[in-house]
């Protein structure tokens, strides 16, 4: 494997931050006055290993997670000065230490140098979440609570399944997504597999993989499929709403309990800048 060249951003040398937590406690990723998320905690653990020579240490996350839910896998770029780099000194293990200064539900896997073009956000290429819902069939371990959304109703997956089929490919997924000032809504869904995991009570596991997923759009979602599920929505009913790419009167947001993002995917090295850039671009329903 090639030695990642060190990646400076206007004097600052980029790092790669890959990471996990539990989201139950935290009122979602990004910072919010008076409230803990997952960045103020991250961002004051980093300061105390590094001080503060830049604010938040211009740290950009791959995809920002809402209220509850959770991360498997999470990843972050922050740029580091060059004398926070002097504070790294010989010793190599940076996450160790970063994890002595970050409560119990954060935990750091990695903490490495940034190969040339990597931009967090807008060089991955997929990232894929799982959702877990507990139904009238399924039994809840009550070391999974925390993780895992309890409906006291059967939920009919083949019903599900059809209802997913019309959510997947390139779609806007505005009637599925809350709106950002000058955000795009137009995303790739790659697939959406609904399966039972009977080695875990017969849990429902719900994955999707996409290029990105908007605010809201996740948990919107999965909300539907269980709006069929339970004979509250037809089939005809989501492809109707995605058609429109209007949110009003859309599906009801299910709670985050029950959501936890697995992986971030990205392209190969020499592929990075490239992707980034093309992330940036204003999407259209007509790109391959």
């Amino acid at each position: 494997m090639t030695k990642p060249v060190d990646q400076k951003v206007d004097g600052f040398s980029r790092y790669r931050i890959d990471f996990g937590y539990d989201g139950t406690d935290f009122a979602g990723f990004a910072k919010q006055p008076g409230l803990r998320t997952v960045q103020s905690e991250l961002v004051k653990a980093l300061e105390v290993i590094f001080g503060k020579d830049n604010k938040d240490f211009s740290l950009r996350v791959a995809g920002r997670t809402d209220a509850g839910v959770h991360a498997q896998h999470q990843v972050v770029h922050v740029d580091l000065s060059p004398t926070q780099l002097k504070r790294i000194g010989r010793n190599p293990d940076v996450a160790s230490r970063v994890n002595t200064a970050l409560p119990q539900d954060i935990r750091l896997f990695s903490f490495e140098k940034a190969p040339a073009g990597f931009d967090a956000r807008y060089s991955a290429i997929y990232r894929r979440y799982r959702y877990k819902i507990a139904d009238h069939a399924s039994f809840l371990d009550p070391l999974s609570v925390r993780y895992v959304l309890k409906l006291k109703v059967d939920l009919d997956l083949k019903l599900m399944r059809q209802a997913a089929k019309q959510m997947v490919g390139l779609h806007d997924f505005g009637a599925f997504c809350k709106p950002r000032a000058g955000a795009t809504t137009i995303r790739n869904l790659r697939y959406i597999r609904i399966t039972r995991n009977r080695k875990a009570g017969n849990i429902v596991e719900i994955e999707l993989k996409g290029d990105a997923f908007c605010h809201n759009m996740v948990r919107s979602l999965t909300g539907a499929l269980v709006a069929v599920a339970r004979g509250r929505a037809s089939v005809q009913d989501v492809k109707d709403r995605l058609k429109s790419a209007n949110r009003t009167g859309s599906f009801k947001v299910l709670g985050g309990r029950g959501l936890s993002l697995i992986e971030v995917g990205y392209p190969r090295d020499a592929k990075l800048a490239e992707q980034a850039e093309k992330a940036r671009k204003l999407r259209s329903l007509d790109e391959n």
